[in-house]
């Protein structure tokens, strides 16, 4: 088993990594009021008397965000707790009305679970790993501040305040750069699968806090540092990688790693203090007095697990034993959203047009959208009409392949024209003279006329010399100009050399 080190001036470090994701909820309304979560939105626009804590108002909160947290909990096995209380954290910034986030500090929704990392040895993950889950919380957000090119002014939009998050804590069980990034992605996979955030790091949807502290192996936790708010998998890793290094050569320096909140400057890919660390206290956490505690009953629990859909470890295990994809192959198909949902599409679509079990024609349409689909889409560049990139267009040039009836460079050659101009494809086989050969006829002459042309070849194929029935079937190929179906040239060559 590999083992990710850090290589100081005095030995070896390792590196200890804990992951505070926080997700935005899919839900039409806030957290606590009825304003819209749209994205994009004129700066407050979407703020109602709640948000902008205007006095008297009082929070009512939002069913669908606390399934939503529930759900996600189900997905990754955690423990639902069915009484769970809101409580007020107290801090002041200019983008937050209230001078208090309504969070769960004391008692969460959602207690512990776990995520799995499956064995990626080019992503550096040498074997399967279990990252467990401390807790997932649900929490309102804050506002954002923007600041003007002078630094003469600041602006305040409070169309994010109020909106709901959950924030989901990992244990401190990631100890490389890769295993966080392979954390985020498949957190950031069940989340979609369960549609209870879309993932959108880039639009702030989904953002990391990350954790890291060193210490020499088999030793205890070092002092850790928390870089707030990032909002990429490449940056996460960036972060870590950055971050332990500086720690490494702090402490070798004769320096003291500091309890603090940093934040990623991702232009010069480094961290910068922004604050001491605050403890809990800090905050004077208290229970929120506007909010009666969450009591959860069965009916609920039951319709959110059975609202639940087949998650990406159960696809991945299903496509690997009941359709015979390799490991490999069902990873891939499974990581996003969209991409099962092609497959899935695409397979049912070949298998009725092809007439047979979806298992004797998986492997063919996944190596179809795995490879080459993705390779002619990327040679046409700006020539590609993705309207036309039906799964019924593509089904029927797998049919064709799998009758025989086309090879795969005219599959090629057909999708591509499809995807330029959206013609039917079997018309495009017919009228662009994109068919094989399978008259046993056509086929016998042209190999007759090889074999002639070819004696002395066919003496030493005949001694012996196995590895010369491939130059007959190029030849016989070429005789074809391509459009021979190799499966007869192959039939009949056996025969004639026999």
């Amino acid at each position: 088993m590999s083992r990710y080190t850090i290589h100081g001036a005095t030995g070896e470090w390792e590196v200890v990594i804990g992951l505070e994701v926080h997700a935005q909820v899919t839900s039409n309304a806030k957290l606590f009021s009825g304003a819209s979560t749209e994205f994009g939105a004129e700066p407050n626009t979407q703020v109602s008397l709640v948000d902008a804590a205007m006095p008297g108002m009082l929070p009512v909160p939002n069913r669908e965000c606390i399934r939503q947290a529930v759900r996600t909990g189900m997905a990754i096995e955690a423990r639902i707790n069915k009484w769970s209380r809101f409580d007020r954290k107290n801090y002041f910034y200019a983008d937050l009305p209230q001078g208090y986030q309504i969070s769960q500090l004391y008692h969460p929704l959602v207690g512990e679970g776990q995520v799995l990392l499956e064995k990626d040895e080019k992503a550096g993950i040498p074997e399967d790993k279990v990252i467990g889950i401390e807790r997932i919380h649900v929490e309102q957000d804050a506002g954002k501040l923007m600041h003007d090119q002078h630094p003469t002014m600041s602006y305040v939009d409070l169309n994010r305040c109020g909106v709901a998050l959950m924030e989901i804590v990992s244990k401190a069980d990631m100890r490389s750069p890769a295993e966080a990034g392979a954390y985020v992605r498949k957190l950031r996979s069940i989340l979609r699968y369960v549609g209870s955030c879309d993932g959108n790091m880039e639009q702030g949807s989904m953002r990391a806090d990350v954790n890291v502290s060193v210490r020499r192996p088999g030793e205890g936790l070092g002092t850790r540092t928390e870089t707030k708010n990032v909002n990429s998998v490449r940056f996460v890793m960036a972060v870590i990688e950055g971050e332990a290094r500086r720690q490494v050569d702090l402490i070798e320096d004769g320096g003291t790693v500091v309890q603090e909140t940093r934040l990623y400057d991702p232009d010069r890919n480094e961290t910068r203090s922004m604050r001491s660390k605050e403890d809990a206290h800090d905050y004077r956490y208290f229970p929120d007095p506007d909010l009666l505690p969450l009591e959860l009953e069965d009916d609920f629990l039951e319709e959110c697990r059975a609202s639940l859909p087949e998650l990406p470890d159960a696809k991945r295990k299903r496509y690997i034993e009941e359709l015979g994809l390799s490991e490999y192959n069902a990873s891939v198909l499974t990581a996003e959203v969209e991409t099962f949902a092609r497959f899935e599409m695409l397979l049912a679509e070949t298998a009725r047009q092809l007439d047979k079990a979806e298992p004797k024609v998986a492997t063919q349409v996944a190596n179809w959208l795995m490879s080459v689909a993705p390779g002619v889409i990327k040679g046409l560049g700006d020539d590609v009409d993705l309207g036309h990139n039906t799964a019924e267009a593509q089904a029927v040039i797998l049919q064709m392949q799998g009758a025989g009836e086309v090879s795969g460079g005219q599959a090629k050659e057909i999708y591509e024209i499809v995807l330029k101009t959206g013609r039917d494809p079997g018309e495009i086989a017919d009228t662009e003279g994109l068919k094989q050969q399978s008259d046993t006829g056509a086929i016998e002459t042209a190999i007759d006329g090889v074999l002639a042309a070819n004696a002395d070849k066919v003496e030493e194929y005949k001694g012996g010399k196995d590895k010369l029935f491939g130059f007959f079937v190029g030849q016989t190929m070429k005789a074809m100009q391509g459009k021979a179906n190799p499966q007869v040239v192959n039939q009949i060559l056996k025969t004639k050399l026999s």
